[in-house]
């Protein structure tokens, strides 16, 4: 959520910057402020009645000492209509602060003046590509072929047991499912990332915290019996650790990561890449999560940025960089870079992970604070990444090491796997 201060101070920058993202800020910016000079109108009228209030008390007291009991009894009175009008007030203030805060979320965050402008993912920025397009023998397959040929993950049973999107896996590639995780979470231990496991279902407190809430309410399953919402990705849960806490400088940054399974309706996404394991409402990934100081955050992402290629290199992938235009970032992103690799039997890329700097946006709502000693507490920047997602990392993995013989498995994985070929 942006600061009222920012919005305050720099209108026509956010609403510039945010028409970068391709939203129209004007109008609700300006009621944004109407109502923040209401807000702040109404405050001092309410403080200058508690003041008089707290005036009037204290010579009552002082009347009543002296035995004025009649001048004391007509300043009572004045108190009581005091009273009232202060409590008129109070509602008054918080019926606005509720107008405006339903404004303010509403509002995406504002880009960074490092994102390029555009409307699609056409508009995309390729930073970065490395690893070489593989080329397939005569009669490869795409991966969902692949696994029905050596029996590896069931569509069909997953429709029986709970509908489509919800794959059943079994055998080696179940295997190499639990080895992508541990490989992936003992790379991010020993990079300094702390391990959390963390529950796969939050309130609505912590789906607000991280922005989900109300932009991405659609996308969430909800157990609306509970009012409970099973988590699209483990950054919900691991970053909400922080809500309403505020920590020292000397502990920045805060590096922590884990492993949980992640649920996404999907809704409006269907026909859009959704055979296989392109497109899922279930599926596991090892997120990575950083809580920095303001001034390194941008060196934080770049660090990030880099431990990711560093995976996708560990795993033999051809892989490229994309820094997301405005139109194609996320709600609550300053800046966000896609790592997508190339699936050979498809000839296309497909995305697997996205690494982002939220800034002050997640903090703001989090009120995930850091000061150090008397000094004036201030907002951290967070920042996520997925490192990384399975399903389409397993998709180009039985694609581009297929052979005759059979599905070979990267040397990095072969001691978690217990075995180097899928066959």
């Amino acid at each position: 959520m942006l600061q009222l201060n920012y919005i305050r101070e720099n209108k026509e920058e956010a609403i510039e910057r945010l028409a970068i993202k391709n939203f129209d800020a004007k109008a609700i910016l300006e009621q944004v402020l109407e109502l923040d000079n209401d807000r702040r109108k109404t405050q001092n009228e309410l403080d200058s009645l508690l003041n008089e209030a707290n005036i009037i008390a204290k010579q009552v007291g002082d009347l009543f000492k002296q035995g004025k009991k009649a001048e004391a009894d007509e300043l009572k009175n004045k108190s009581v209509a005091l009273k009232e009008s202060s409590n008129k007030l109070s509602e008054q203030l918080k019926s606005i602060e509720e107008q405006q805060h339903k404004l303010l979320v509403q509002v995406p965050n504002t880009p960074s003046f490092k994102v390029p402008k555009g409307k699609t993912p056409a508009d995309n920025e390729n930073v970065y590509q490395e690893g070489e397009i593989p080329k397939l023998y005569s009669g490869a397959k795409p991966h969902w072929e692949l696994a029905e040929q050596y029996d590896l993950i069931d569509f069909e049973l997953g429709v029986k047991l709970t509908g489509a999107g919800f794959p059943v896996y079994k055998g080696k590639v179940a295997r190499l499912q639990r080895a992508l995780i541990n490989f992936f979470l003992d790379k991010a231990t020993a990079a300094g990332y702390l391990e959390v496991q963390p529950p796969i279902m939050v309130n609505e407190a912590s789906g607000y915290g991280t922005g989900q809430l109300p932009d991405k309410e659609g996308q969430m399953y909800h157990a609306t019996i509970d009012n409970l919402y099973l988590i699209p990705t483990a950054e919900v849960p691991i970053t909400n650790i922080y809500r309403d806490v505020i920590v020292k400088t000397n502990q920045l940054p805060i590096k922590m990561c884990g492993y949980t399974p992640c649920f996404r309706r999907e809704a409006g996404s269907y026909g859009k890449d959704v055979r296989g394991l392109n497109r899922l409402h279930q599926f596991d990934k090892v997120e990575i999560v950083q809580i920095a100081h303001p001034d390194k955050s941008y060196d934080t992402l770049e660090d990030m940025r880099n431990y990711v290629a560093g995976l996708l290199r560990d795993l033999e992938l051809p892989f490229r960089i994309l820094k997301l235009c405005g139109g194609d970032m996320s709600f609550g992103s300053a800046l966000t870079y896609d790592f997508e690799t190339f699936s050979a039997a498809q000839e296309k890329w497909l995305e697997v992970s996205s690494v982002s700097n939220f800034e002050t946006f997640q903090s703001n709502r989090l009120k995930l604070r850091f000061k150090d000693g008397d000094t004036k507490a201030q907002l951290t920047h967070t920042l996520n990444g997925s490192a990384l997602a399975l399903p389409r990392i397993v998709a180009t993995m039985l694609e581009n090491f297929q052979t005759p013989e059979g599905i070979r498995v990267p040397k990095a994985l072969i001691p978690y796997t217990g075995f180097d070929l899928i066959n």
